[in-house]
């Protein structure tokens, strides 16, 4: 029998499919990406994990927000208070997880719309195994 061989950990970190950032720009013009790599980076202006956009401020900025996953209720908190502290405008892009305490805090606080479907990330093979979400937060609404 061979010995067992672990699969790399896969990444929570999904890079934005054009064609629906394209849609939203095209409506926001964004001017930061608050959680990305420089290989997948929608904005000139970003913020790396090195960077770490949970603790920069986002202070007037239009702001696209795809974070990781497995941290969505700090990023979505991050969101919120950016919002209606900062005065950003903030549309993020999360897996619709409506069973959870930091969906009910903070993201039935912005503009919900559903997502038809599920997104396929790009470089994936598949579409996500879970509905999405876009939430946007506008700084005078909140």
């Amino acid at each position: 029998m061979g010995k067992y061989v672990r699969p790399p950990k896969a990444t929570d970190e999904r890079e934005t499919p054009d064609d629906l950032f394209a849609m939203l720009n095209a409506e926001f013009h964004f001017s930061l990406d608050a959680a990305a790599s420089s290989s997948n980076t929608k904005c000139s202006k970003f913020f790396t994990t090195i960077e770490d956009g949970l603790s920069q401020s986002w202070g007037g900025e239009v702001v696209w927000l795809n974070p990781p996953y497995s941290q969505s209720g700090r990023w979505v908190e991050k969101a919120y208070t950016e919002a209606s502290q900062g005065g950003a405008t903030v549309v993020c892009l999360l897996p619709s997880a409506t069973d959870t305490a930091w969906w009910h805090e903070y993201a039935t606080k912005g503009e919900i719309w559903f997502l038809r479907g599920r997104v396929r990330f790009k470089h994936m093979p598949f579409n996500a195994p879970f509905p999405s979400a876009i939430v946007v937060f506008r700084p005078y609404l909140l």
